[in-house]
């Protein structure tokens, strides 16, 4: 089974980073988080990546061709003119690279994907969000459901820390970032069936919007509740907390340790 990353889009609001590199290229304890995700998934097995990006596309191909070299130890003779690895670090990994146009929305930028795609059943997730779903259990749930698409739901966790409190005011202790108000919210690694290009119509497609509004009306729309880790990047402030609990050795995520 495929795994599709949605690895094209702007990232405004982590301009800080994104004004350099797209933002699945941005670094979490010194790899990017699209190659965390990727981690993500070949834990359980799925190694065959189809990666649709668009904003400064050239950084994910050239991170990918190097790959071999950088994460290996060479020497260069520069008076042959040759190379030689040593120790090379390399993933199982088979990634194709598309290219989906610089302002194509999701759901365009999937439906570009549709002929390396075929028929068959694939994953599919954002590439700025990790988590220690798991994947078969995820899985599991969709093919019970049998639906066109399954969505992992989950509840993220509140900006600011909490209190437990009685009725008099006296407060029994605190809660570190508890969950926010209960609501679940699409935390991305998905299952879809082919038949999801049936309701994808041209670039402008937003999939999060008719797509799967339609799916839902229609019941054909599933989703696995996550109880676990879950976070995405969307500003500086997640970048740095994602950075602080690898380095920490806390990256709940990272289930290939």
């Amino acid at each position: 089974m495929r795994v599709v990353i949605l690895a094209g889009g702007l990232g405004t609001r982590l301009s800080e980073e994104t004004d350099l590199r797209p933002k699945p290229m941005v670094e979490i304890g010194g790899r990017p988080i699209l190659w965390h995700i990727m981690k993500i998934y070949s834990h359980w097995g799925f190694n065959d990546f189809v990666v649709l990006t668009g904003y400064k596309s050239h950084i994910i191909k050239e991170f990918f061709i190097n790959y071999y070299t950088r994460y290996s130890d060479i020497t260069v003779d520069m008076l042959n003119n040759t190379m030689e690895l040593h120790k090379a670090r390399t993933e199982p990994w088979k990634v194709t690279l598309l290219y989906t146009g610089a302002d194509t929305m999701t759901g365009g930028r999937l439906l570009r994907a549709r002929e390396y795609l075929g028929n068959e059943r694939f994953l599919l997730t954002y590439g700025d969000g990790v988590s220690d779903v798991s994947i078969p259990g995820l899985i599991n749930c969709h093919e019970k459901a049998g639906r066109i698409v399954t969505l992992t739901a989950v509840q993220p966790a509140g900006r600011f820390g909490g209190i437990a409190m009685e009725e008099n005011g006296l407060i029994n202790d605190f809660e570190e970032k508890p969950k926010g108000d209960g609501s679940w919210i699409n935390g991305g690694f998905f299952v879809m069936e082919s038949a999801i290009f049936d309701y994808l119509e041209d670039d402008g497609t937003i999939l999060e919007r008719k797509p799967l509004e339609t799916l839902a009306r229609q019941g054909q729309l599933n989703s696995y509740k996550h109880h676990g880790f879950w976070k995405s990047m969307d500003s500086l402030r997640d970048k740095n907390e994602l950075t602080s609990l690898w380095l920490d050795g806390k990256a709940a995520w990272a289930l290939w340790l």
